[in-house]
Parts: C-alpha cells; sequence; structure tokens
C-alpha cells in the first residue's frame, strides 16, 4: 500500500473542513461556541488519526494508540477545557502518529513536526482574519497534505512506490542463483 497523496491530502483537508463546521454550526445550538469550539478540534483529531492508522502499512499498537489518544484528550479536556490546548495537544498527537506510523527517521519526524506548526500558524491566520472556522480547517489540514512526500534525508528523492520494484529484486536474485550454479562443480 503506498502512503497518502497530496490529493489525497487534499481530499481529506476538504472533507475535514466541511465537517468542522457543520459539527460546530449543529454543536452551537446547545452547547457554547467555546464547548462546541473544544469538541469540534477533539473529532477533527479523532478523526484524523484514524485516518492515518488507516493508511499505515504498520499494523501494530492501533489499539494502542486511539486508548492513548482518548485518554490523552480526556485529560486536556478535565484540566484545561479551552480550545486552544485542546489544539495544540491534538497536534501534538498527530505528530507522534505520524512519526511512529509513517515517518522512517528522526529528520523525517522534525520535519513533519515543521509541517504541523506550518499548519497551525496558517490555521491561525486564517481564523484571525477571515473568522470563519472552515477556512481555518482547510488551511491547518491543506498545509497537512504533502506529508506523505517527506524524504527519509533532507535532498533524498521521493518515489510514488513505497520501497524497490518487486521485479527488479526477483530478477537480481535470480541472476544470483545462476552465478552460485555456474561457479559449482559438475559432478
Amino acid at each position: 500500500m503506498k502512503g497518502p497523496s497530496f490529493l489525497e491530502g487534499v481530499l481529506a483537508a476538504l472533507a475535514a473542513a466541511l465537517a468542522a463546521a457543520f459539527a460546530h454550526g449543529v454543536l452551537t445550538l446547545v452547547l457554547t461556541k467555546g464547548a462546541a469550539l473544544t469538541l469540534v478540534i477533539a473529532g477533527l483529531g479523532f478523526g484524523y488519526l484514524v485516518y492515518l492508522l488507516g493508511r499505515s502499512r504498520e499494523r501494530a499498537g492501533r489499539v494502542v494508540m486511539v486508548i492513548a489518544w482518548l485518554t490523552v484528550t480526556a485529560l486536556a479536556w478535565s484540566f484545561s477545557p479551552g480550545p486552544w490546548t485542546q489544539a495544540l495537544i491534538q497536534a501534538g498527537l498527530i505528530w507522534l502518529v505520524r512519526s511512529l506510523y509513517h515517518q522512517s527517521t528522526p529528520i523525517a519526524a522534525l520535519l513533519d513536526l515543521g509541517l504541523i506548526l506550518t499548519g497551525l500558524a496558517a490555521a491561525l491566520w486564517a481564523g484571525a482574519h477571515t473568522g470563519s472556522l472552515l477556512l481555518a480547517v482547510w488551511c491547518l489540514f491543506l498545509v497537512q497534505a504533502p506529508f506523505g512526500a517527506i524524504p527519509d534525508r533532507p535532498g533524498a528523492r521521493t518515489s510514488a512506490g513505497v520501497g524497490p520494484d518487486p521485479f527488479d529484486l526477483a530478477q537480481r536474485a535470480a541472476e544470483l542463483a545462476i552465478a552460485r550454479l555456474a561457479r559449482q562443480p559438475l559432478s
């Protein structure tokens, strides 16, 4: 399975922005705006967590990650129920999941952290200038769209595939086997 593509990230950003705007509109009918926003942020974090785990080739630790997310989110909500704290907690959890499940080197994880911080800055800027939750969420997740293209080393090229071509590996194995057979004495 290939990693998430840029187009997939753009579609996820659109879905997240529309879902956040709709959910916030509905939740403000029964909750205060701050509580509704905090709940929407937590919901976006969980939705993105499920998306990231679903797109990962790594199978180990998924249940533990969901339990850890629920625990950290509940603790954050109980100690500081404000939306800004929840946004920072969710961003940290997203970075943790992407670092563990999608990035293979510490440098890639640091580049990913930079992408998350840039997304938060873009969301803050869009929200402050427009007052629109839809645009703020759109900007946040749109900046996150290329995370699957982060190279393992700076300057390394990323390919569309995950690893070497299986045909090339099979061809090399066959050539090595033929070379070994050619070196064996006939008996």
